[in-house]
């Protein structure tokens, strides 16, 4: 039983992803909102990214800057890369649970009121030289 255990733990660590990520979980705000943050930022060098993200005034936009840095710190610490080699090679937003509110209406009824929060997550890769394959 053991051995099983340890042999399913080093296929996990084989088969783990190693590339630099940030998540940003329960952030307040809808996930319809951030993805069009993420979509303008997904492929494009880290520079671009933040470029992008400084000048958008969509409401994502902030949250998603924050949890980009976060990656490219990570990058820079924990893996030591440069921050020129990299770009944006995943980025999705989730939906995380839903506050619950209702409002008021006429005959002493209440309409439901979702407040949704998301888990914005960012991989970071380290780009390929044009002559490599």
């Amino acid at each position: 039983m053991a051995s099983n255990m340890k042999k399913k733990t080093e296929r996990i660590q084989a088969n783990k992803d190693m590339r630099p990520r940030a998540v940003a979980k329960y952030i307040r705000i809808s996930p319809y909102k951030v993805r069009r943050a993420l979509d303008l930022i997904r492929g494009k060098s880290v520079a671009e990214a933040i470029a992008i993200l400084e000048n958008l005034t969509g409401c994502g936009a902030e949250p998603t800057l924050k949890v980009l840095m976060s990656a490219v710190a990570n990058a820079e610490h924990n893996r030591d890369m440069s921050r020129d080699d990299l770009y944006v090679a995943a980025c999705y937003a989730d939906g995380g649970t839903s506050l619950k509110r209702m409002q008021p209406v006429s005959k002493g009824r209440g309409h439901a009121i979702l407040k949704r929060t998301s888990h914005i997550t960012v991989i970071l890769d380290v780009m390929k030289a044009e002559g490599e394959i």
